[in-house]
This record gives C-alpha cells, sequence and structure tokens, in this order.
C-alpha cells in the first residue's frame, strides 16, 4: 500500500497516507481502536472498497485500478474468514466448503480431494456431513476457514475471527490459522481486538490510530497498547 487515502462519500476520511508492506508467507496483527480504520483497510485489500487516492498493489495487480468485472480473479487470490461465519444453513460442512470450488469450475474428484484435505486440516473431517446448526461456534468458523482456504488463496484475511468465541476456543482456532500460515505458506492479515492473542501469538503487529500506523512492530516486539 503506498500513499493510499481513502475517503468516504459522506467526506468522512477512514484512512490517511498509509504505507504498508507485508511479504509473501507473513503473519501480521492489525489492531487499533474504533474509528481507527481496521475494516477499511481490509476492504480495500479485497476490493470491497476502492482507494481514493495512492496505490494497493497485491499479488502484481493494481486493486484500485482493477474493473469491476476483473474483481472475481482477484478475489480468487483472496480467502476472507469473517467474525459471523456467514454459512450456508441448508448446506452440509462438506458442501459449504465444495461450494468455494464449484463456483469456479473445479471437477469434482479435485473438489471432493480438496475438501477432505481442508477438513482434516482443521479438525473437522467426521463433521462433514452435518449441517451448521449442529456445531458449536468454535466447529462454524473452522468451516469457515476451511472454505476460505480450500481455494488455496496467497492471503487470507481474518477479520474479528475470535470475536464471537471464547478463549480457549479462540487459542485453538489461532493454532489452526498458524498451521495454514506455515504448511500451505499463506498470508495472513488479521484484524483483532484480542491483545492476549496478540500478545501470545508474537507475530508481526501494526496498529492503527485515526486511520493512520501509528506503530509497526515486529515479531515478539508486541507487549501492550492502549486500543
Amino acid at each position: 500500500m503506498k500513499n493510499v487515502y481513502k475517503t468516504y462519500p459522506n467526506g468522512v476520511g477512514a484512512v490517511f497516507n498509509l504505507n504498508l508492506s507485508v511479504e509473501k508467507g507473513d503473519f501480521v496483527f492489525i489492531i487499533g481502536g474504533s474509528g481507527s480504520g481496521k475494516s477499511t483497510l481490509i476492504k480495500m485489500l479485497y476490493r470491497e472498497e476502492k482507494p481514493s487516492r495512492g496505490e494497493i498493489i497485491l499479488g502484481g495487480v493494481n486493486v484500485g485500478r482493477l474493473r469491476n468485472s476483473k474483481v472475481y480473479k482477484l478475489r480468487r487470490l483472496i480467502g476472507v474468514v469473517f467474525q459471523d461465519y456467514k454459512l450456508l444453513p441448508k448446506l452440509t460442512v462438506y458442501e459449504n466448503v465444495a461450494f468455494a470450488l464449484e463456483v469456479t469450475g473445479v471437477d469434482s474428484k479435485q473438489i471432493r480431494k480438496r475438501v477432505i484435505d481442508v477438513l482434516d486440516k482443521v479438525g473437522l473431517k467426521h463433521k462433514a456431513k452435518e449441517y451448521p446448526d449442529k456445531l458449536s461456534g468454535g466447529e462454524q468458523q473452522r468451516v469457515a476457514i476451511a472454505r476460505a482456504v480450500v481455494n488455496l488463496p496467497k492471503i487470507l484475511i481474518c477479520d474479528e475471527p475470535t470475536g464471537n468465541l471464547d478463549p480457549k476456543i479462540s487459542m485453538e482456532i489461532m493454532e489452526i490459522l498458524e498451521k495454514i500460515n506455515k504448511e500451505y505458506d499463506t498470508t495472513i492479515l488479521m484484524v483483532t481486538h484480542d491483545l492476549d492473542i496478540v500478545k501470545r501469538m508474537k507475530k508481526r503487529v501494526i496498529a492503527l490510530k485515526e486511520g493512520r500506523v501509528v506503530k509497526d512492530y515486529k515479531a515478539g516486539e508486541f507487549v501492550s497498547e492502549k486500543l
């Protein structure tokens, strides 16, 4: 991200002169209080929002200049995990994950292999035939992670993925994300309010305040921060 600004149509500025570089395979936390620009930053990465000024280059693609008709190609490089899971209630665990591949035209043999592999990674192979309403919150989030990574995205964006979970389950989710980061060499950007997780994980931490980067901690440097 080079000299990125974002001003919404109502005149509210959300991001100011943001400069940020993340290398392939990095695991980065983005922290900051309400209104610090965290959500705007990640929405610009997967092109839900466009920057008002500046450049966002993701995997060689200039995200801001991408035509709307080509956004789907960018999103194949990116997996997104939300706080509220967004699972399809009438589909089984297997079908929820497979759906992400079906829409991109992967053949059924490949789909089966990839879905089973990724459900195994998140520890839910035995729940493949269950429906979301039969799963705990932690299990639903694991399905959401499996769905986000089944396409083998280069980047995984996690927006408060542990926000609805208790501390023990939250750490289990973090262990899964770390495994994905290491085994798939997936770059992970995670927005969170949970500073205990941030401290325990000892990763790079970017702190935002009022739309600006106020601190960029190297892995293991972060001790505490007032949001």
